[in-house]
């Protein structure tokens, strides 16, 4: 896997607009995670994420979901550890990716990529403690496949991030609440490339 820098967004007003600006900033693959939306909503949502991501040449992700990412041709889906197994998310023909939080979870995960934290405590997994640094340095010796740092990674401290041993990285709020997404996504971008 070439993907740097994963975009993570909700659905929202625009939400083809928000990817063209963040690829265009350096965003080189997009998950569209929604838990609260209805199939019936959930969907055209998606629909509109593939698009835009066919269109620029980005994998798209669906959070969760392996017969929704199948009914929209994305290329993955991404699974947590007490979400669908990766074996079972398989059996519908996709990719898999998978949220891994300590390094046992990392070292056992069969999956085609893993996300590693949340390095931060952050508000898009509330109630789950920040895995530090250590959890990154883990990845960086250990990881036999490709791996993004998660979690509250901004600005502030992607180059902690970095320093910590992350080639890869995902976010949320650091491009989707940003002023200037392109803007945000390019500064992160750069960073992975310091």
């Amino acid at each position: 896997m070439d993907s740097r820098l994963y975009l993570i967004t909700p659905v929202r007003d625009r939400l083809g607009a928000l990817i063209e600006a963040a690829v265009r900033g350096g965003v080189d693959i997009v998950q569209v995670r929604e838990k609260s939306l209805p199939d019936g909503a959930l969907l055209p949502a998606l629909a509109e994420a593939r698009e835009a991501t066919r269109r620029l040449g980005v994998p798209l992700v669906v959070n969760d979901r392996p017969d929704l990412a199948v009914l929209v041709e994305a290329d993955y889906v991404h699974v947590g550890q007490d979400d669908l197994p990766v074996s079972a998310a398989r059996r519908f023909g996709l990719r898999v990716g998978q949220s891994t939080h300590t390094p046992g979870e990392l070292d056992r995960s069969e999956a085609d990529y893993v996300g590693v934290g949340p390095v931060y405590a952050t508000p898009t997994k509330e109630g789950r403690p920040g895995t530090g640094l250590s959890f990154v340095e883990y990845a960086a010796a250990h990881a036999v496949r490709p791996w993004f740092a998660i979690g509250g990674i901004d600005e502030s401290n992607v180059a902690d991030v970095v320093a910590a041993g992350a080639r890869r990285i995902a976010v949320v709020r650091a491009i989707v609440d940003a002023d200037d997404p392109e803007r945000a996504a390019a500064n992160l971008r750069a960073a992975l490339s310091a």
